[in-house]
């Protein structure tokens, strides 16, 4: 009997003292919520940042798929962290940087930015000299593109871009408002493989665009963005192409 009260009051006395050492009411340790500016994990940055344009796990979504390997093979490291930074003018893409009026801290992108890479950029099987630039190389020529545009493009996208049984239009006024130069140069080169839509490569089997016809291509579909959006656009539009 005495051997099980001491027992008791040994388990009691551990009891108090371990109270002690985490006073009522203080949090446990690791259980702070941290802030904004102090988040590092690639995970919550990104589903609170980045998918809802680009989809879970960089699938796509309004916007291409960042886990897309042919993207990453073009885009480097300084290209996509300038993008995240500062956004994109005129697009739906905004500046996440604090210095840009965003929300993020250059640390923050600096995660997103490389782990991104680190885990999307696998699998392209790309060969590096007939994968075309990210920038263009030259002045595009429209004339030519729109010939580009009816060998690559047309079976899908339609007489003119205005759509087809494969594809949406391309020269709708507001989609060709609301993308940049840019933004279109990239998805003819990458596609848009969440939706079913080749890249470079693939539009006429073994024929894949060259550099330059990507160029023209983009220079024929901006020839036909209107300058001042207003409204109606697309008698605006009209009146520009005839």
């Amino acid at each position: 009997m005495a051997f099980r009260h001491l027992s008791a009051t040994a388990a009691l006395a551990v009891t108090l003292l371990s109270g002690c050492a985490a006073p009522h009411g203080q949090p446990l340790q690791g259980s702070e919520t941290l802030a904004p500016n102090e988040i590092s994990d690639f995970d919550t940055l990104y589903s609170q940042n980045c998918a809802g344009c680009h989809g879970v796990e960089g699938r796509g979504g309004a916007a291409i798929a960042l886990a897309d390997p042919v993207y990453l093979s073009i885009a480097d490291d300084a290209t996509i962290l300038k993008v995240i930074s500062n956004g994109v003018r005129g697009t739906s893409m905004p500046a996440f940087a604090e210095s840009a009026g965003g929300m993020l801290t250059d640390k923050q992108i600096d995660v997103i930015t490389t782990q991104i890479r680190s885990r999307w950029s696998h699998g392209a099987n790309l060969d590096a000299a007939s994968l075309p630039s990210y920038a263009p190389k030259s002045s595009g020529n429209f004339s030519q593109g729109q010939a580009a545009y009816q060998t690559y493009c047309e079976s899908c996208h339609g007489t003119g871009g205005h759509g087809g049984p494969k594809g949406s239009a391309i020269t709708d006024d507001s989609f060709l408002a609301l993308v940049s130069d840019q933004g279109l140069r990239t998805i003819v080169i990458t596609g848009r493989p969440e939706l079913g839509a080749p890249d470079w490569r693939g539009n006429v089997p073994g024929k894949p665009m060259s550099d330059q016809e990507i160029t023209d291509v983009v220079a024929w579909l901006t020839s036909r963005r209107v300058k001042n959006p207003g409204q109606p656009y697309s008698v605006s539009n009209y009146v520009q192409q005839h």
